[in-house]
């Protein structure tokens, strides 16, 4: 699927736009799947009297509205654990559809070809579902709701996966375009892992960047876009009167750390062991019930490396 001129330019630019992966039919399952979801979410709160009657809304209305009235919909709709404390009954979702276009040919396809055969699912992924920047609550910091600050994928892993060969496939839902909040890169990877500071996210050191050479990454729904794990990358604000839908996905050769090993990771594709292949999406989601479970009772593992009272970051 990927050309010797687009593996030479993940390679050396860090980043590959890809329009036209996946099925329809993936995305149109994927989007029942969610409304399901959201309807079953609105339901209970409209029942508890935190948002208004559903009755006429449609999926983006009631997400709008939740939002609005403080409701969290982006933890239950969410394909990981948080990072920060987990709690014994923290929502998550996995399900039949999503795992479909996770584990899906053509993305499993396009991370082979960049990493190799033995693949594994790294257990760093998410949804994110983002508002218009207007209507988004002054105090907003989430990544996964508000622009994503400058970062590496490589830097918000722990140090010990700081050698894996690894993947970031970005799967857009719905088209992602400039005015909603696109991907930005700066081109390059070979300044390797930057330094970076808690600022509003975990992000770059302001000083350390030339966002002059920001290029935008619009695509379509079903596209992708692949990213080397050095390549600084960020969003737009999404100034559109629309939300604009995304996946997070991540692979690793197998074997190689994951960047977070608290969290389940699985073989997503083996060429040497198919047998170990993950089959059922039963298994994926019990997988993160099990760290779940485990995790609500032991102290918080941080999910980053980097402190805020370090000399790049004054």
């Amino acid at each position: 699927m990927l050309t010797a001129a687009q593996v030479a330019q993940f390679n050396t630019d860090g980043y590959v736009v890809m329009d036209d992966i996946l099925p329809a039919l993936v995305l149109e399952n994927v989007w029942a799947e969610y409304s399901d979801l959201m309807d079953g979410l609105y339901a209970r709160w409209q029942a508890e009297g935190r948002v208004p009657s559903g009755a006429d809304l449609d999926f983006w209305a009631k997400l709008s509205a939740a939002y609005a009235a403080g409701c969290d919909w982006f933890q239950p709709m969410d394909i990981s654990l948080p990072g920060g404390e987990i709690t014994p009954d923290c929502p998550m979702h996995f399900g039949p559809a999503i795992f479909d276009l996770v584990m899906h040919a053509r993305i499993l396809d396009l991370a082979e070809a960049l990493i190799g055969s033995e693949l594994t699912l790294n257990p760093i992924q998410h949804v994110r579902i983002k508002p218009p920047t207007p209507d988004l609550h002054a105090d907003e910091v989430r990544a996964h709701i508000t622009r994503t600050d400058w970062h590496q994928d490589r830097a918000v892993g722990l140090e010990k996966a700081d050698s894996t060969d690894m993947v970031t496939v970005w799967v857009a839902v719905t088209d992602a375009t400039v005015e909603n909040g696109c991907l930005q890169v700066i081109p390059g990877i070979d300044a390797g892992i930057l330094p970076h500071c808690p600022q509003v996210q975990t992000a770059i050191a302001p000083s350390h960047l030339d966002i002059s050479r920001a290029v935008p990454l619009p695509v379509k729904a079903g596209g992708v876009v692949l990213f080397h794990p050095l390549v600084p990358h960020a969003s737009l604000p999404n100034t559109s009167d629309g939300f604009r839908w995304s996946f997070d996905l991540r692979f690793n050769k197998t074997g190689q750390n994951t960047g977070r090993d608290h969290f389940p990771d699985f073989v997503a594709r083996s060429r040497h062991a198919p047998e170990t292949e993950l089959r059922d999406w039963h298994v994926w989601r019990d997988g993160w019930f099990d760290a779940r479970k485990r995790l609500a009772t032991t102290p918080h593992i941080p999910i980053h490396r980097w402190a805020s009272d370090a000399p790049y970051c004054a």
